[in-house]
């Protein structure tokens, strides 16, 4: 096998490991609003992902970067056409980071609301935008014979792109109520078990209809499989949240992500971008990627590195495996001594 190919899959890996691992900490966060009625309840929410956001945000960079090494081309074209929407999704990023960090700092229910606001919507657009990223880059843009990228914004607002984004909105905010059915007991719990079931209903629709469009779009053998099992993960994992089984039904809505995001790099590959212009040029596997020597320089370090990162992020779920209920948050407001 080609470097070449094994690199598109090592890359097709670590964006199933971000969607399926931050796609839960982007339904929290827009979660706030629906599920928690005061400030300890959002704080359990909030600390249901506070160990492992920033470490499941690594596997965006580690794919940004493996792109940027293993297909400079697809990195340049995929970063001037799509500008906007990545600029915004990487403020959302950092907004949605600082939130977490400052929205304790001071005891005060406005500065806390104001944060607050920050996560939601800092989940909100990236969910949102890089369902609109990837459908676009599965579809098509125009590329012209140069590999230069000659559209504009309103390009990628086409309904595919748009569909698309809507696909991976709802996905992650069922990814979330499952996750966070699994990691809270009490009200939040059940209420999030009932979220998960009504949202999920929706989410299935939509998700089949946007996984059936791409198979008739540019799916083949491998994709129609793919999609088929999402579809049928999905379904079982709505089975068992209703059953009350919340640790299947969080692996359901995991799969159902991670094959999803495999069926649509099999439905892209061999190309990287493909173009919509008649005399335009894809960008394919072979003519976007490295040097051979960069590729197997860097197939040798992610053979060293890519088990110790595994196993050190499994470690850390496992740590923090225990559900968190108000009972566990502290009180933050200063005690006043009567003298």
């Amino acid at each position: 096998m080609e470097l070449t190919t094994v690199w598109f899959g090592l890359i097709a890996i670590l964006w199933i490991g971000y969607f399926a691992l931050e796609g839960f900490d982007f339904g929290v966060g827009m979660l706030l609003p629906i599920l928690a009625k005061d400030d300890n309840e959002r704080r359990v929410l909030i600390n249901t992902i506070g160990p492992v956001w920033d470490g499941n945000e690594v596997w965006l960079l580690v794919a940004g970067g493996a792109t940027f090494a293993a297909f400079p081309e697809w990195y340049a074209t995929l970063f001037s056409g799509f500008y906007l929407p990545l600029l915004l999704i990487l403020l959302a990023l950092i907004v949605r980071g600082l939130a977490f960090e400052y929205r304790a700092k001071r005891d005060d229910d406005q500065w806390r609301s104001r944060w607050d606001l920050a996560i939601i919507i800092g989940s909100f657009v990236p969910a949102l935008l890089w369902g609109v990223a990837f459908a676009n880059i599965v579809h098509g843009v125009p590329i012209d014979i140069d590999g230069e990228y000659v559209g504009g914004f309103f390009n990628l607002l086409n309904p595919y792109a748009l569909l698309g984004g809507a696909t991976t909105l709802l996905l992650f905010v069922t990814h979330g109520a499952m996750f966070i059915s699994l990691k809270t007991d009490g009200r939040i719990r059940h209420a999030a078990r009932e979220l998960a079931l009504r949202v999920g209903s929706v989410t299935a629709l939509v998700a089949v209809v946007f996984l059936l469009w791409t198979q008739l779009q540019s799916g083949d053998a491998g994709s129609a499989v793919l999609f088929t099992v999402a579809a049928l993960c999905l379904v079982g994992g709505l089975a068992a949240v209703r059953a009350g089984r919340e640790g299947w039904a969080f692996l359901g809505t995991f799969l159902t992500i991670a094959t999803a995001v495999a069926g649509l790099f099999a439905a892209l590959f061999p190309d990287v971008m493909p173009t919509t212009l008649v005399d335009g040029a894809s960008l394919t596997t072979t003519t976007a990627a490295a040097t051979a020597y960069t590729l197997r320089i860097m197939t040798v370090v992610a053979v060293i590195f890519t088990p110790l990162v595994l196993a050190y992020q499994a470690w850390s779920y496992w740590v923090f495996r225990q559900r968190i209920t108000v009972h566990h948050i502290p009180d933050q407001r200063p005690v006043v001594h009567q003298s």
